[in-house]
């Protein structure tokens, strides 16, 4: 098990959830239940899951969770990008949080091969 506050990742994926929060209020009310919610789930999404991988019993189960956490990125990328076009979200805004999901997909990327290195590297050794 990994304590949560203590990894990167967790905290970045936080502070975007947080971001998110923020960059969806000013969205029109009738896009509550669309937009909205959909976008807001993917980020919370993000930290739930490397939260619920960190708390599992193996490694190869982190890396599972983390493999999801990535996919929620990656829509809530998708998602933000539909709302420029819509003109939902500024560019500077869009900007921002786009290099905030970057940057946690590089983390993400980088945990889970250093994860996969670690477990091949016990495999060998047994």
């Amino acid at each position: 098990m990994h304590k949560i506050q203590e990894l990167k990742i967790w905290q970045k994926s936080m502070e975007l959830a947080t971001d998110v929060y923020n960059a969806t209020s000013t969205f029109p009310k009738e896009e509550t239940y669309g937009l909205v919610s959909q976008i807001r789930r993917c980020a919370v999404s993000i930290p739930s899951n490397i939260a619920e991988g960190a708390g599992r019993n193996s490694d190869g189960e982190f890396c599972h969770f983390l493999g999801i956490s990535n996919g929620s990125s990656f829509e809530l990328q998708t998602q933000l990008i539909i709302s420029n076009k819509l003109k939902m979200i500024d560019d500077a805004k869009l900007n921002h949080l786009i290099q905030c999901i970057n940057e946690i997909q590089k983390m993400n990327y980088k945990l889970q091969q250093s994860m996969k290195t670690k477990q091949s590297r016990k495999n060998i050794k047994q």
